[in-house]
């Protein structure tokens, strides 16, 4: 880790120039509408590591599909780029050695074309037999590699796809783990029961990889957060599968395939593809591949061309993106645009509002509905159409947008879809008082320790940062803990998980400050005391963690296991501006720790008002799958700057919105 010098000068703090500060705020607005679509809305790239760009090339080969050899160098270039210091692949940027990534790194390269013998492979290889080898990949990357024939199917756990005729009391169902996993693991299901093998016309292998016969590599070992006595159950379970699988009638594994193949069917959501993911839908196509299912295939051939939609392509470069984000990225815009103000400004925003207002999900129940079927529907996705998948965050935000601008201009425009969008909200909380980011009670927590699940993101229990905002939401819209159960509940909830420093956990950000950001603003819109001991100590500890420069940065490091405390890191523009909206949230607007932030935004900010943000401050699975919303840099800052320059022309000192 980088040595980061957290000395900070205790005197005076010399006040925040407002004519710069103004110019700051006008050059970051100006920026950000520029970024505006022609129907109104916002979407910036989302940008993963380097396995879904290789496992991309590995599909292609997989089905045989032409070679595009224009598009295959843009994407070794990207890969090329993103190899680390250390000769493999990281999850995020600078970030330690991953050997997945790696491994499906190198193989895609070489697949494009590279000589083993060129220096980046050389290294890259070196890079992973010393460390073990590629029997050393998680079990989405052995799957890969079974269905190319480099490791026998002893190597990848067992998935019968008879799993899909299990009862709901059963102690493994597919609506007992998260929405991602189930979308992934049906189609996965049918091609673990069909056993197909990559087209790979080049013919190519890794066996280099590997410090033995890759065919002789059993199952993985336990992962580090899976407890000794479930995962010595659930392995004896698999061995017991392993031997009366081919024993099951012929006419069962019909129907549990006909019934993967009717879930499918019923969620493909057109171009978007099912789950609107890009792993599901990859599965999907290979297995429709394996079902006799031509590329002509409607089923298959929308699938397919949905992926491409997920493609990135630059002038040198390209690569694939694991969904895409439009309606998070248009309401978390609303928000700064609102805070930002001006007339035109404001137009804007409402026309992004405009644009929301018909995406939300009124009719369909989707997979949520098992567990909560007295629930209306009522929520937004967070893509441009997953209808079945609707998000509780990307809906709390979005109702606390539409509200700010209710409250501006008097309208009635989104009452009916606000109302909505609590009702469902409400209806979703877990039993704990927590809320998730897709399902209600998605507790069976003991699931993390099947062999498959060596990722630990199984399951979509509830999180921190998502009750918070949820919080927030009900707060904004008049709510507190003496009128609102649900309120009342989950304050109760994010007290218990607070941790001992002071801090709060980060579920889909990079981590601790955007956890604690986040529970900050829900407390101070519920009407907790800035006095109380809760909001103290939060405020303490993001005080004691500013870097020297006034930033704020946290690595991906703290989503580690063992995690004692935090970590220094280099700060980045929007990790600082989710610090900056915190304290301010908790009354701490004249703290020096806020304007040394300020300050550093407005330090960092380029000639054209946006801020450079190469580093990942989003999280899709901890310790898994990072991510780096390119959005995040061009409205976080705005937000926090706008905020600071709002409150500074108040009495008040009070920030009066959820988040």
């Amino acid at each position: 880790m980088l040595a980061i010098d957290k000395t900070i000068a205790a005197d005076s703090v010399a006040p925040v120039d407002p004519v710069a500060l103004e110019k700051s705020i006008s050059s970051a607005t100006e920026a950000l509408l520029g970024y505006r679509q022609s129907d109104g809305h916002w979407v910036f790239e989302l940008e993963a590591d380097s396995t879904i760009p290789s496992e991309y090339i590995l599909l292609r080969h997989y089905l045989a599909e032409p070679v595009d050899t224009e598009l295959e160098a843009k994407i070794a270039n990207y890969l090329r780029r993103t190899q680390g210091n250390h000769g493999g692949w990281p999850l995020v940027q600078d970030g330690p050695f991953d050997m997945s990534a790696s491994v499906k790194s190198y193989f895609a390269l070489k697949m494009i074309g590279d000589s083993v013998d060129a220096p980046h492979m050389v290294r890259a290889r070196e890079a992973i037999r010393s460390r073990g080898g590629a029997a050393g990949s998680n079990v989405f990357t052995r799957f890969l590699l079974a269905f190319y024939g480099v490791l026998s199917w002893r190597a990848v756990p067992v998935l019968p796809v008879e799993i899909m005729l299990l009862p709901m009391w059963s102690p493994f169902h597919i609506n007992k783990i998260s929405y991602w996993a189930r979308t992934t693991i049906v189609p996965l299901m049918v091609l673990a029961a069909l056993k197909p093998v990559a087209r790979n016309p080049k013919g190519v292998g890794i066996d280099e990889l590997f410090l033995q016969d890759p065919k002789s590599v059993g199952m993985n070992k336990k992962a580090p957060h899976q407890s000794a006595g479930w995962y010595a159950l659930f392995s004896t379970l698999d061995k017991i599968l392993r031997v009366v699988e081919p024993l099951f009638p012929k006419k069962l594994r019909q129907r549990a395939i006909d019934a993967a193949l009717a879930f499918t069917e019923e969620r493909l959501n057109g171009e978007d593809g099912m789950g609107a993911i890009y792993p599901p839908m990859a599965n999907i196509v290979m297995m429709y591949d394996a079902l006799g299912k031509g590329p002509d295939f409607p089923p298959r051939a929308i699938t397919r061309k949905g992926i491409d939609k997920l493609l990135v392509i630059g002038e040198h470069e390209a690569y694939c993106q694991p969904c895409v984000s439009p309606v998070w990225d248009t309401a978390l815009t609303c928000h700064a645009l609102a805070e930002a103000g001006g007339e035109d400004t404001l137009k804007k925003m409402e026309q992004g509002l405009d644009w929301l207002k018909p995406r939300q999900v009124l009719d369909l129940k989707g997979d949520w509905a098992v567990k909560a079927p007295d629930v209306r529907p009522g929520g937004w996705a967070f893509q441009y159409n997953n209808d079945h998948y609707p998000d509780l965050d990307d809906t709390a935000v979005v109702v606390m947008a539409m509200d700010r601008a209710r409250r501006q201009s008097g309208s009635k425009d989104y009452d009916a879809a606000i109302a909505r969008g609590r009702e469902w909200i409400e209806g979703l909380q877990s039993r704990d008082g927590g809320w998730a980011a897709f399902d209600v009670n998605n507790l069976e927590y003991y699931l993390n320790n099947i062999p498959f699940s060596d990722h630990g993101a199984l399951l979509d229990p509830p999180t921190e940062d998502v009750t918070a905002r949820c919080i927030s939401m009900l707060a904004q819209l008049g709510e507190t803990a003496e009128t609102n159960k649900a309120v009342a509940d989950g304050i109760a909830y994010l007290r218990r998980t607070q941790l001992a420093e002071g801090s709060w956990y980060g579920r889909w950000g990079l981590n601790y400050i955007y956890g604690t950001w986040s529970v900050l603003c829900a407390l101070n819109a519920a009407g907790v005391d800035h006095q109380d001991p809760m909001m103290r100590k939060a405020v303490d500890w993001l005080v004691s963690i500013q870097n020297k420069d006034g930033g704020w940065g946290e690595d991906a490091v703290s989503y580690r296991l063992d995690y004692k405390g935090f970590e220094d890191a280099p700060s980045t523009s929007s990790q600082t501006a989710w610090a900056l909206l915190g304290l301010m949230a908790a009354g701490e607007v004249e703290n020096p720790a806020v304007i040394r932030g300020v300050e550093y935004l407005k330090a960092t900010q380029t000639e054209k008002g946006l801020w450079n943000e190469a580093r990942y401050t989003a999280t899709g699975f901890p310790r898994v799958f990072y991510l780096r919303y390119h959005g995040y840099s061009k409205f976080f800052p705005l937000w926090a700057l706008a905020r600071y320059r709002n409150l500074r022309s108040t009495n008040s000192r009070v920030v009066g919105v959820g988040m």
